[in-house]
């Protein structure tokens, strides 16, 4: 199959840069990406191919999606709380009370920062926490993002309540999710960010999402996210994080998703004393395929990087989780724990937990678990024996299986809805 030449799409890259009215650093960049397309390879999944999947389609950016039409299907509720909603490749609302506004909280569409705040966007942006060099398909991000959101909580801010952000992929109409999420906590700040994906229409679509979460010293994330993004839509996600001195960032994320996936979900504890909590949930179902890779590097000493994965597969699905503790050489009094367990609820799924540890230093923790299993039949028989139906048994056991994750969610809304979702896939 001949491959497509990005670079024939120059012109059309820089029209669009030139519309939303990009710093030229940008459109450098984005140019710089547009080459790198073509000379650069795919990145690895181990034991997931996906080589064929239609993951590289290049956006309509201009196309009329009239997302602003359909803005009030997704407003809830009347309260001043921080939220940005897009649908499409278009923001419908953006909210941030001015007590933030005040303290230099920036929390709005990626274009309107790239206006406003370039010299902030051009330090950080695909530098530190992603680069945009390193595969195919982050350099096809870069040239080609369409969307995306810009989070910065200055030094010593606190934030008390979740910073609320909806994503809506608009498959009503043909055309790739090329969205990108900066977030930027700086010195000893302590914010709460939630996320949210999903997706309207039946068009065969192509999503590629990358976030990144960059913690300064001292910094303190809880990033929670649910995906539910849908099953014509073939998606490559990648979540990153990067913590400096002390800093924290956790990890709460629902794969949910009907479509096929990979996904990247790495933190690279940069200095010393920096902490990451990854917990990941996931349902596979149908003929799905989701291949995920959860990675926790330690680079600093005294770092603590811990790994939990939960996954539940139905009928002729695929899921595989990868869980790759790394501990370089330097990174004395290291922390790398990891726990990956799959349950199987068909003969006809397949399942695959693969631990891996690659130590490079002495005087350091490691340790990881692995399963693959049905669900327990004593569990069963225990819950049946106290009158509860074998179907309703059945939910309570994976329910308290998947639970870890779900308890580390903090809003009850998008903790509710998570586990309606698990329970509308059991239905099926």
């Amino acid at each position: 199959m001949k491959e497509t030449n990005y670079l024939g799409y120059l012109d059309l890259v820089q029209q669009f840069s030139l519309m939303h009215e990009e710093p030229s650093w940008m459109t450098e960049f984005r140019e710089a990406a547009l080459i790198k397309i073509n000379s650069s390879d795919l990145p690895s999944f181990e034991r997931v191919k996906y080589e064929r999947w239609p993951l590289l389609q290049v956006p309509d950016f201009f196309s009329d999606e009239e997302s602003i039409l359909l803005a009030e299907d997704f407003l809830t509720g009347d309260d001043d709380a921080p939220r940005v909603i897009q649908v499409g490749n278009q923001t419908v609302f953006e909210q941030l009370p001015m007590k933030y506004i005040e303290q230099g909280v920036i929390f709005t569409d990626i274009f309107t920062a790239l206006q406003e705040h370039s010299t902030l966007l051009k330090k950080i942006y695909m530098k530190l926490a992603v680069e945009y060099d390193e595969d195919k398909l982050t350099a096809f991000h870069v040239a080609f993002m369409n969307s995306g959101l810009f989070l910065y909580v200055p030094k010593n801010v606190v934030i008390d309540e979740p910073l609320e952000a909806l994503f809506v992929q608009n498959s009503n109409v043909k055309n790739s999710w090329i969205k990108h999420v900066l977030i930027f906590a700086d010195t000893n700040s302590e914010f709460t960010y939630v996320e949210k994906y999903e997706t309207i229409g039946t068009e065969k679509n192509a999503a590629n999402i990358i976030v990144e979460v960059i913690a300064n010293p001292g910094a303190k994330v809880k990033f929670s996210a649910v995906d539910q993004i849908g099953a014509t839509t073939t998606t490559y996600i990648n979540r990153r994080g990067h913590t400096l001195k002390d800093a924290t960032i956790e990890w709460a994320i629902g794969v949910m998703n009907t479509g096929n996936v990979i996904a990247d979900f790495d933190t690279d504890l940069i200095g010393e004393g920096s902490h990451s909590e990854v917990k990941v949930v996931a349902i596979s179902m149908g003929k799905q395929i989701q291949g995920i890779d959860t990675r926790v590097t330690n680079y600093g000493r005294n770092t603590i990087g811990h790994i939990l994965q939960h996954g539940v597969i139905l009928d002729k699905a695929t899921l595989t989780f990868n869980g790759i503790g790394h501990i370089i050489k330097g990174a004395k009094g290291a922390d790398a724990q990891q726990e990956s367990r799959i349950l199987m609820l068909s003969e006809h799924a397949r399942g695959d937990a693969n631990p891996i540890l690659l130590i490079d230093e002495n005087d350091v923790t490691a340790g990881h678990a692995a399963s693959i299993g049905r669900v327990d039949p004593e569990e069963l028989y225990y819950l049946m024996s106290r009158g509860i139906p074998k179907q309703e048994a059945e939910r309570l056991v994976i329910r308290g299986f998947l639970g870890s994750v779900i308890a580390a969610i903090p809003l009850k809304v998008v903790r509710q809805g998570l586990v309606d979702t698990i329970e509308r896939k059991l239905d099926k």
